[in-house]
């Protein structure tokens, strides 16, 4: 059984909403990923059941290898390729009218870009509901656990809480486990609790076929994708006295290989598979805004967000991010070879950890 996380006083007050109001709008960070997507798709389906009239929200498209996710048809998009008014006239209206706005998986209204302006100026009651650090004062309920590997665990609990769990369907489940497997590397990391595993049993209960949703997630690309990895992978840097490899994908390589949004998923976790190295970067330069998104990964106690926060950016333990408007991809390489040098006995420390744990397993 799970033991209680989330105050009571916070549960009793969000089932109130629920009895109260009619109208709600669920929202998932910039460049969605599979947390973001999972949670926000099971909680419309949640609300749904409910009786609620649901709208998820979404501040740009998500990846193709996503669609698949039941409900995903109905999602609100604010900019799309065509930036389309109608999609930005569509979402100003449903926040306008919404009763209750439910934010996840980001902690602040700059990780929503343009619709963080539409939710400001909204009267309706706010939820967040998130697992990165340092929550911004915005919402009149925050449920806010860091050490939860992802936003579907934690949206997990808090259904339970509600009374739910008996009622969940498949859909909902095949949600919260897509956003569990992708938020922790397919449970390579963040995810040494038990209680993970516990909640995972309790969705194979629900009937999910967490082999499928695996390949739905990780062999759903086209042919131009796996061309485009092995472009990435050739142009690799390896520092090997710093245990970190650092990839970089540039907005002529995207053009030339045909490149569509979420194809480079999953790279930055790549480079984890070769001896020694504990660490690595990822840089793509945006197609859209004048920027470069940077992606970090680690493996046993070496804090990617603090590396992420000398870039202005955050996240967990082994994944955490930044973007770095108005330089060159060049410039980013650089910055980030500058930064390792500041991290260099933390890399060797973490390094020689994984080593005694190695040795450990060898002796056990």
């Amino acid at each position: 059984m799970l033991k209680q996380m989330i105050d009571p006083q916070s549960i009793s007050e969000f089932a109130s909403w629920i009895e109260k109001y009619e109208k709600f709008v669920i929202i998932g960070h910039t460049s969605p990923d599979g947390d973001a997507v999972g949670s926000c798709m099971a909680f419309y389906h949640f609300l749904t059941f409910k009786g609620k009239k649901a709208q998820v929200v979404m501040p740009n498209v998500f990846p193709d290898f996503l669609k698949w996710l039941p409900g995903t048809e109905t999602v609100a998009f604010y900019r799309n390729a065509s930036r389309s008014p109608k999609n930005v006239e569509r979402v100003e209206q449903v926040i306008r009218e919404a009763e209750v706005i439910c934010c996840l998986d980001f902690n602040e209204l700059s990780r929503i870009d343009e619709v963080g302006e539409l939710v400001q100026q909204s009267d309706a009651k706010i939820l967040l509901l998130d697992h990165h650090l340092h929550p911004a004062d915005f919402a009149d309920i925050t449920i806010s656990f860091p050490e939860q590997s992802s936003t579907c665990e934690l949206l997990f609990r808090l259904l339970s809480d509600l009374g739910h769990y008996e009622d969940m369907t498949t859909a909902e489940a095949a949600c919260l486990y897509t956003g569990m497997m992708t938020d922790t590397g397919g449970f390579t990391y963040n995810s040494t609790r038990g209680d993970i595993f516990y909640i995972v049993s309790l969705l194979l209960d629900k009937g999910i076929n967490k082999d499928v949703i695996y390949r739905k997630v990780n062999n759903n690309f086209t042919s131009a994708r796996l061309q485009l990895q092995g472009a990435v992978l050739s142009r690799m840097t390896y520092l090997p006295a710093y245990h970190t490899a650092i990839l970089t994908l540039s907005k002529e390589l995207q053009q030339k290989l045909n490149y569509h949004r979420g194809d480079s998923e999953g790279f930055v976790n790549l480079p984890l598979g070769i001896k020694d190295v504990i660490f690595t970067c990822f840089l793509r330069e945006d197609t859209e805004r004048n920027e470069i998104k940077v992606s970090f990964r680690s493996i046993g106690n070496f804090p990617c967000q603090e590396v992420a926060k000398t870039f202005g950016g955050g996240g967990h333990l082994n994944a955490a991010g930044a973007e770095r408007p108005g330089i060159t991809l060049k410039q980013a390489r650089q910055e980030v070879i500058t930064v390792l040098e500041q991290f260099k006995e933390q890399l060797e420390e973490a390094y020689r950890a994984e080593q005694r744990v190695s040795y450990l397993l060898r002796k056990s």
